[in-house]
Formats: C-alpha cells, sequence, structure tokens
C-alpha cells in the first residue's frame, strides 16, 4: 500500500507541474532604442544599397554614400513593414535610393531606417502613411 501512495503522489506531482507550465506564457524580451536619436530624423541622398536583409525580428539595410562610406539602417520587422507596403524585393543591390532615418547616438555610420525613396520616386515608410513615429 506505501508504493501505491508514493507512485500516486509522485505522479500527482507530475501532473501539477505540467498542468503549470502548460499554463505558463511565454515572455516577450526585445532590446532598447536608445542607441538612436529617436526622432531626429536626419536625411541622406545617393546612397547606393549594397543589401537587404529581410530579417526577423529586424530588417537591415546596408548602404554606401558617394564618399565610398559604408552605413546600416535597422528596421521595424518583415510582419510590420509589409502592413505598409514593403516587401522582401522593396531594395535591390546597386539601386541608388534617398533615405530618413534616426542617427545613432554615438555617430558611427547608420541607425534605425525610417524612409526609403526609390529610383521611381515612390517613399517606402517604415511607419505607414503619415510620416516618422517620435
Amino acid at each position: 500500500m506505501k508504493a501505491k501512495t508514493i507512485r500516486s503522489t509522485v505522479l500527482g506531482c507530475a501532473a501539477a507541474l505540467a498542468g503549470a507550465a502548460m499554463l505558463s506564457v511565454p515572455g516577450s524580451a526585445h532590446h532598447s532604442t536608445a542607441m538612436f536619436a529617436w526622432g531626429q530624423e536626419e536625411a541622406l541622398s545617393n546612397m547606393t544599397v549594397q543589401k537587404w536583409e529581410w530579417t526577423n525580428p529586424h530588417t537591415f539595410l546596408y548602404a554606401v554614400d558617394a564618399d565610398g562610406n559604408r552605413w546600416a539602417f535597422e528596421g521595424m520587422s518583415p510582419n510590420h513593414l509589409v502592413r505598409y507596403g514593403w516587401s522582401r524585393r522593396s531594395l535591390a543591390p546597386g539601386q541608388v535610393i534617398d533615405l530618413t532615418y534616426y542617427p545613432l547616438r554615438d555617430d558611427r555610420n547608420g541607425g534605425f531606417n525610417v524612409t526609403v525613396t526609390r529610383p521611381d520616386g515612390t517613399t517606402l515608410n517604415q511607419f505607414g502613411e503619415g510620416g516618422s513615429r517620435q
């Protein structure tokens, strides 16, 4: 009888732990935007796209300016951008674009991309119509 009681207790505890594990909700972690001068939009013209990474959790745009300086820009997630007309084919290597961005606070070449104006004149905005988010 003692072995049956121990087994019942062990099984009861295991069932309780399994139930608690199923009820737990995964947490969401995200990095800060403190590295960017958020809301302080700057513009760059005649940037040549090197690479457009359509990746989660953030997209990345790598470009070169007319002086040959390399720049890197973080963007919103593909899931967010598709709602505003972006796609993995929005930008292509060699394409010359104008863009706006929130600069990095440490003065490196890069920041958070806000808009891109393509050679045909269309402008894509990371935050949709209405412009930048402050």
